[in-house]
């Protein structure tokens, strides 16, 4: 496979894995972070040549950094195939107690910011009549947030909304726009910050008791990536362990 994909917050955690995955299976991968540092050291894990992997730092609440990233992919392959807009912040808050500031920066970086990526690269890949955007939603835009504040669900039940609009504005160009909806994952930020006492109380209401997995989500993003998806667009791909049915 020859094709380019760009990943956001691919610095650690799940974006790394997707980048890493996507990496595996052919793609030469851009990888974007806020935290240069974080971005160099995964790329330089992927490839220490820069062949294959190249890092860029991405502020997802500038439009102006979107644009920055598209012109680097162009000049350094030529354009880009796949943009996964994952990076995000999570966030916890008392309902009541979430301050105006507060609200408008958590739905900054994960709403506006995968508004500004699929406008940006949605417009290349319609440019160039192929193209595959897939968003990470999560659980929590789905069920209400239960495990995290009001902003954090709020932007992305927000996500899920955008990825079904452009979606279908872009589908006439060859250019799909699908989400992947992870509930709780088995990263290590989790097992830092979360105690083990309590994480063990998470599990027990987990249906198929386990935390789930960031390749696994990795393996989802690849698929709806893919050429042949090109029948995939506007959905919504659950990866919960069966805390959200539908």
């Amino acid at each position: 496979m020859d094709h380019v994909a760009v990943v956001t917050g691919a610095g650690r955690g799940l974006g790394a894995a997707i980048a890493r995955l996507l990496h595996d299976r052919g793609y030469r991968v851009l990888v974007a972070d806020i935290d240069e540092a974080a971005a160099k050291e995964t790329a330089v894990a992927l490839d220490s040549s820069g062949n294959t992997a190249v890092a860029a730092v991405l502020d997802v609440r500038k439009k102006s950094d979107f644009e920055s990233l598209c012109d680097r992919v162009v000049d350094v392959w030529g354009g880009a195939d796949v943009l996964v807009n994952n990076a995000g912040r999570s966030q916890t808050g008392s309902l009541m107690d979430i301050a105006p500031e507060e609200f408008s920066d958590i739905v900054e970086i994960n709403l506006n910011g995968a508004f500004l990526g699929c406008q940006v690269f949605g417009s290349h890949f319609a440019e160039r009549g192929y193209g595959r955007i897939v968003n990470i939603a999560s659980l929590a835009g789905q069920n209400g947030g239960t495990a995290t504040g009001a902003h954090y669900a709020a932007a992305k039940g927000g996500v899920g909304t955008l990825t079904k609009v452009f979606a279908r504005e872009l589908a006439p160009s060859g250019v799909t726009v699908n989400a992947v909806s992870p509930g709780p994952l088995d990263l290590p930020v989790v097992r830092e910050t979360v105690p083990a006492d309590k994480l063990a109380a998470i599990l027990t209401t987990i249906p198929v008791g386990t935390l789930g997995s960031p390749e696994f989500i990795a393996e989802t993003v690849a698929l709806l990536a893919s050429p042949a998806a090109a029948s995939v667009t506007g959905a919504c791909w659950d990866v919960n362990g069966g805390l959200y049915m539908r």
